[in-house]
């Protein structure tokens, strides 16, 4: 029996012309696919066939992320809650002193037969930009005269007393900070009750209690108040913090530096304060009548 001799190499189409072959057909399924848009439904059911693979795949790191998320969250939750809790605690304690000493403070203003002063009104603002010049403490607040604003009017934010609407437009609003070279507040010392006037010296975070004299109780950690004796400043508001006190000989008055309480220079939000603080008017001193000359009885 004779078998057929197989060929040592099989023969087929060149590689040349399979690339021609594969490099059309790529063409081809490229421009019917722009054209008619044929491989878009191919793509559409593969991608639906292979879901489920893609989603097993990923199942393991996809549990373990929500396991790590759900205890890193709880963690993160309890110890929230905690400091709220807290800070609730202090906060309720605090708002009970506060109530206690406006009672307390209502009755006394009954006792002395005073007005007491209605609720300060004040109207929500937002910091746009600082002033342009570099040398001044100055911003530019989102009210203006159709919000109620005007000049002289005290500027606050949540920690104190932020400066004073100096300048008014239809929509905006100039204030200058405390911490500017030009501005004066009349402060007083909560601890003794010693008055003076706080200076702006141009810097950030710096101000100065000037003309103060060497035996003024006044130390290192003593808190500044508006003292309100201006008609400007509502009294009461927190202004800065004692820093440094210096009582050298050979100047007449001490040197006392302070920090600013409120964030003159952080915070966006602020709070203009527009209502009146109602100061009783200046009685003045009414001019003596000349005594009457009593006239002869005529005889």
């Amino acid at each position: 029996m004779e078998y057929a001799q197989q060929p040592f190499f099989n023969r087929g189409p060149s590689a040349f012309a399979r690339f021609l072959l594969f490099a059309l057909l790529a063409l081809t399924l490229i421009v019917a696919d722009s054209r008619f848009k044929y491989l878009t439904y191919v793509q559409q059911v593969v991608a639906v066939a292979i879901y489920p693979l893609q989603r097993l795949a990923l199942a393991p790191a996809s549990l373990l992320d929500r396991m790590s998320g759900f205890f890193s969250t709880q963690t993160q939750l309890t110890t929230r809650n905690n400091l709220l809790e807290q800070q609730n605690l202090v906060n309720a304690a605090a708002l009970l002193r506060l109530e206690a000493l406006e009672l307390e403070n209502a009755r006394l203003r009954g006792l002395l037969d005073t007005r007491a002063g209605g609720p300060q009104s004040s109207v929500y603002a937002e910091i746009l930009y600082s002033h342009r010049d570099p040398f001044t403490r100055r911003v530019i607040i989102s009210k203006g005269l159709t919000d109620g604003i005007g000049a002289g009017q005290p500027v606050v934010d949540a920690a104190g007393l932020v400066g004073q609407v100096t300048r008014v437009y239809p929509w905006a609003s100039q204030v200058t900070l405390i911490t500017d070279k030009d501005m004066t507040v009349p402060v007083q010392v909560m601890r003794s009750g010693v008055r003076g006037v706080l200076f702006g010296v141009g810097s950030d975070g710096a101000l100065e209690l000037r003309f103060m004299p060497f035996s003024a109780d006044i130390q290192n950690g003593d808190k500044l108040i508006t003292s309100g004796i201006d008609g400007t400043y509502p009294a009461g508001l927190p202004v800065a913090t004692v820093l440094e006190v210096e009582r050298n000989a050979a100047f007449m008055f001490a040197r006392i530096s302070a920090q600013p309480t409120a964030g003159v220079n952080r915070y966006r939000q602020v709070l203009v304060l527009t209502s009146a603080t109602g100061h009783p008017e200046n009685p003045g001193f009414e001019e003596a009548a000349p005594p009457r000359k009593r006239g002869r009885k005529g005889g």
